[in-house]
């Protein structure tokens, strides 16, 4: 008889778990709750809940000041990111990951903390409105509760993914292209639009998309600092679950948030490719978009070359090169100013938030230590976050290493299906998974919010381990297995070791995520189970002490810590 083959299994299968785990707590609760609103009160279809939301003016205009919101702090992170990325881009790469250390400790910084930051630094008796008095002004400032104030906190929290995410493009560009534009006659504005601005656009509309993406899904920054005129679509959402127990018009809300991301993503697809997100190659399609980019790009430089022939003429109109890097220091000073406000704050002799602190004293600390509500939020907030990250790392890492060897084009929707949990607002996604957990008593489980958060880590720890693995040299497994070595061993002791830097910051990543994450804690913790995020956010609605303080140290120093390991596992590697 002849030898019985050895049967290969198909690299894809990898991801098999990773798609069933989505299917499960992504996929088939967010169609559960849409479904929900095309349910009458008998039990039979009805469109009423659409008639009623679409009917009742008080819903359309939350709708439209979502989306106004939404676009306006998308325009804004472009408009202040674009610079800073750009900047960034220019230094070498020692100074480029100690300011980028700077850029993502807010980003990693709860948002809840931000928020709060600017509603403590922006009031009446803030370190602001101190300043102005003893300028000369004649009354405290009053900005709170606006549109501009939400607008500005909410590009503040978004910025460092703006920056991150147009500065791996930027730092790709062959700078030999401005070069050879200079050798042509092109001046260096002329170079600047005409060779590298078109070749960052993939980085600069993906940073648009994740931007609006995850604007549409914020109600923190609205709740905190914004007026009832500016109520969002997430404050709705949290009214009718929470409030009112209104799963129908819960579902329609979700619905029409989810297809409106949907559309934004097909037509982001079609004109560049989604695939530019998760670090593939794009393609922008269509003559009438190329031609409309290189007509406005030509009069932009044209506009911009303008503008520097009439600055040459000014005294000291030449030497404007300095304009850049104050700008780019200043926007990293204001990302970093609500993070470092919290530090003195903590030691405040004050028995309410107040900033500059009048005296230091230890009180908070001790509270907060001494406090078993806030301790215990702590130590299951690690709990979580410890099996958050492992729990991402194997899924999101299995499907990684099948994709990077499978060579079809199947492999593409497989990364679609990894990238949802980012597409997918997480408003919608927490209230989901609260409606199906509800039917399978996880609300208010330590397991529930796991899964929950399992959920929203594990696309960037995907991106992060895909990433790798596309650079990873695939013939040293070859001569592993050449030299007698099975595939498990292989893996064991040359993949996974030649690959451990990455797999300790995707864990990091998907720990930060797990630990800083609020709506799904909001929903699925039922109030029963507090994690950190959780409790300072009843601190904020409820007492407001300094302790709040207190435990943004503690989140300070998680995250300053993870981020040493980080860079010391990079260097070590």
């Amino acid at each position: 008889m002849m030898p019985t083959a050895k049967r290969r299994w198909h690299p894809l299968w990898l991801s098999a778990p990773g798609l069933l785990f989505l299917a499960l707590f992504l996929a088939w609760p967010t169609l559960k709750l849409m479904l929900l609103s095309f349910h009458g009160n008998d039990g039979g279809f009805s469109l009423d809940v659409w008639r009623q939301m679409f009917g009742a003016g008080i819903y359309v205009k939350v709708m439209i000041n979502t989306f106004v919101i939404a676009l306006q702090t998308t325009l804004s992170c472009l408009l202040v990111g674009y610079p800073v990325a750009y900047w960034l881009s220019q230094r070498s790469e020692n100074a480029r990951r100690r300011l980028m250390w700077l850029i993502l400790l807010p980003f990693w910084t709860s948002a809840l903390l931000k928020n709060f930051a600017w509603l403590v630094v922006l009031s009446r008796r803030g370190i602001l409105s101190e300043i102005l008095m003893s300028m000369g002004a004649d009354q405290p400032l009053n900005i709170l509760y606006t549109r501009g104030v939400v607008v500005f906190a909410m590009a503040h929290s978004m910025l460092p993914l703006a920056i991150i995410t147009m500065l791996p493009t930027m730092t790709g560009i062959d700078h030999g292209l401005m070069r050879a534009g200079h050798t042509l006659g092109a001046s260096r504005v002329q170079s600047f639009w005409r060779i590298f601005f078109p070749l960052s656009m993939p980085g600069v509309v993906a940073a648009c998309l994740l931007i609006f993406i995850g604007s549409l899904g914020f109600f923190i920054t609205p709740a905190l600092l914004g007026s009832p005129q500016d109520s969002v679509i997430g404050q709705l959402l949290i009214t009718q679950v929470q409030q009112l127990l209104n799963w129908r018009l819960a579902g329609a809300v979700a619905m029409l948030l989810l297809l409106t991301t949907l559309i934004v993503c097909f037509c982001y697809d079609r004109l560049f490719g989604l695939s530019a997100i998760s670090g593939g190659e794009s393609h922008a399609s269509g003559k009438s978009v190329r031609r409309l980019g290189q007509a406005v790009t030509a009069g932009a430089a044209k506009m911009t070359d303008g503008v520097g022939k009439i600055l040459a003429f000014l005294p000291g109109g030449t030497t404007v090169g300095w304009l850049l890097p104050c700008f780019s220091v200043l926007v990293i000073l204001v990302l970093v100013l609500p993070v470092v406000s919290f530090l003195p704050m903590a030691f405040s002799s004050s028995s309410f938030l107040q900033f500059p602190p009048p005296g230091f004293s230890l009180r908070w600390m001790e509270t907060y230590l001494g406090s078993p509500v806030w301790t215990g939020a702590t130590l299951r907030s690690f709990g979580i976050a410890l099996v958050t990250g492992i729990l991402s790392v194997l899924i999101a890492g299995a499907a990684a290493l099948g994709l990077a060897r499978h060579q079809g084009k199947s492999g593409s929707l497989v990364v679609m299906t990894f990238l949802l949990p980012m597409i997918i607002p997480n408003i919608v996604t927490a209230v989901s998974l609260f409606y199906l957990f509800a039917t399978l008593g996880l609300v208010g489980t330590d397991l529930g919010i796991i899964l929950g958060h399992t959920v929203m880590a594990i696309p960037v720890v995907f991106i992060i381990i895909l990433t790798t693995f596309k650079g990873y040299d695939w013939r040293l497994d070859q001569a592993a297995k050449t030299l007698g070595a099975s595939r498990w061993r292989t893996l064991r002791e040359i993949t996974l070791p030649l690959i451990k830097s990455s797999l300790i910051a995707a864990f990091i990543f998907g720990f930060l995520n797990s630990f800083e994450e609020l709506t799904v804690a909001l929903f699925v913790g039922g109030g029963v189970k507090q994690t950190l995020p959780k409790q300072m956010w009843d601190d904020v609605l409820l007492s407001v002490t300094p302790t709040l303080a207190a435990a943004s140290v503690i989140i300070l120093l998680v995250v300053t810590v993870l981020f040493i390991i980080a860079e010391r596992s990079r260097r070590a590697q």
